[in-house]
């Protein structure tokens, strides 16, 4: 979509979970022709629809959506793989002079779509197959002594336990030979640019999000996202993949082992994803400042009043 002047345009709403990102996407979406693109890490996974709280069929009805459950959960969908899909759906609606309306929680996927992002090659499988096995068997605290002596650079920018970024930048020492540093110089160009995108922070009182978070997850459960879970757990997938993490789902996972109590299993859910609303708030003031915060009540009208601008 280009406005007057000829300048293309795309909205961008992020927020906490639970905050009501999905319904002003639509909303807005009726209002201007637009077209809702996922921006949220675990709706990806079409293993998760309900856990995850895609939007419904019903809410999939009343707008386009894109980029919504097309990731098997055996895979490990990444930000490089999510910016090259989130280009080519802004590219498709945008041919056809529709409004992108991008939409999700994770604040990295929004960060590489307005500063740009290392191309990173792919892991091959076997790599990180070894890499996990040594894991398992050397422990992280080696793991980053090698990181040490291979990378000094990545790794004085890493917590020395820190899982994730440890086994990756040792990965992409072995699929390429260099410092993943390094190929931070070497990125992706930025696929929309920040004066071309209507930028908003969905916020909510933190007591009225948490009461939404819990009832939501009350809701999930009654919806069938036990049975959900059930299913992924029967799968037999290796357990750090990112479908494997999503909110809830280790918790569950544990109840149907007969670990803990449904109850248990809940409240742990809820907890983590309080937990993980602060850190949310907290990353996006810091890394996207020019980020404008609205409530819910304000945000319609306003991001509509900038869109005719």
């Amino acid at each position: 979509m280009t406005d007057r002047t000829g300048r293309t345009r795309a909205v961008l709403i992020a927020g906490a979970t639970a905050s009501g990102k999905s319904a002003l996407a639509i909303a807005l979406a009726q209002r201007f022709d637009g077209v809702v693109i996922n921006a949220d890490s675990m709706q990806v996974y079409r293993d998760l629809r309900i856990i995850t709280a895609r939007p419904s069929l019903a809410e999939e009805r009343a707008a386009p959506h894109l980029l919504y459950g097309q990731v098997d959960a055996a895979e490990n969908y990444s930000v490089g793989r999510w910016c090259v899909d989130a280009a080519a759906a802004i590219a498709q609606v945008q041919g056809v002079n529709k409004l992108p309306i991008l939409v999700g929680g994770t604040g990295l996927y929004f960060k590489a779509l307005t500063t740009g992002l290392a191309a990173v090659p792919q892991t091959p499988p076997e790599i990180r197959d070894a890499m996990r096995a040594r894991l398992a068997a050397e422990g992280i605290e080696a793991l980053h002594a090698e990181l040490q002596l291979r990378d000094p650079a990545t790794a004085a920018r890493v917590m020395p336990r820190d899982r994730s970024r440890i086994t990756r930048a040792l990965e992409v020492l072995a699929t390429t030979g260099r410092s993943i540093t390094d190929w931070h110089r070497d990125g992706m160009p930025p696929a929309i640019a920040d004066d071309d995108a209507v930028m908003v922070f969905l916020d909510r009182a933190r007591a009225e999000l948490y009461a939404r978070i819990d009832a939501r997850f009350d809701a999930m459960l009654s919806e069938g996202g036990l049975d959900e879970v059930r299913a992924l757990a029967a799968r037999g997938l290796d357990p750090l993949l990112p479908a494997m993490k999503a909110h809830g789902v280790p918790w569950l996972i544990q109840h149907l082992r007969g670990e803990i109590s449904l109850d248990a299993a809940a409240e742990g859910g809820k907890r983590d994803t309080r937990r993980y609303t602060k850190r949310q708030a907290t990353w996006f003031r810091n890394q996207l400042p020019d980020w404008s915060w609205l409530t819910p009540d304000q945000a319609l009208d306003e991001i509509s009043a900038r869109l005719a601008a």
